[in-house]
């Protein structure tokens, strides 16, 4: 008689071991940082056409010149690109080197958007079709990486470079510098 009294119970000390796991994980959530697998590795080699007139293309060669560069990935119909322009406008005045990869985007809509936003972009490749953007290992728009004067990748900045982030970027291109 008594065994069959705990088994009544055991459903409902199994629920509220459930309970306490589901609140514990989420008042206590796991890390919000994204490991890029590929930090520490070469840019993937490519080679892009200029996506406006004013701005050259974009090769990987270019990124082993020996100084760090901020690769930006952004799109002209990407509001959080519009978001973070100021900032990349703001790292270019202190003397960062940026480049840029368009994509997916129309020549006439990407020269309206950089009239708007500015154009802190000494290179800007077009990639109609995503390819180097995935080779990068980039989920979406915008992005940004820090490429060391050798090409290898320092850094991965997933979504809108916003003020705040902006120290971050800054001691990641010194890091490069090593």
């Amino acid at each position: 008689m008594t065994g069959v009294r705990w088994t009544i119970w055991l459903p409902l000390l199994l629920f509220a071991g459930f309970l306490v796991l589901v609140v514990h994980g989420l008042t206590r959530p796991g890390s919000t940082e994204i490991e890029s697998a590929m930090i520490g590795k070469p840019l993937p080699r490519f080679t892009l056409e200029p996506a406006v007139d004013d701005r050259p293309g974009l090769a990987s060669s270019d990124f082993a010149a020996g100084t760090p560069r901020l690769l930006n990935i952004f799109a002209s119909w990407c509001i959080p690109c519009a978001i973070e322009a100021p900032q990349l406008e703001t790292l270019r005045r202190e003397g960062v080197a940026i480049d840029g990869i368009a994509i997916r985007d129309k020549r006439e809509d990407l020269a309206a958007f950089l009239a708007r936003n500015g154009n802190p972009f000494n290179r800007i490749g077009r990639d109609d079709v995503s390819a180097v953007q995935l080779a990068l290992g980039s989920a979406g728009v915008p992005e940004s990486f820090v490429i060391d004067g050798k090409g290898v990748i320092r850094y991965q900045h997933i979504g809108a470079i916003r003020p705040e982030d902006l120290p971050l970027i800054r001691e990641k291109l010194r890091e490069a510098e090593k």
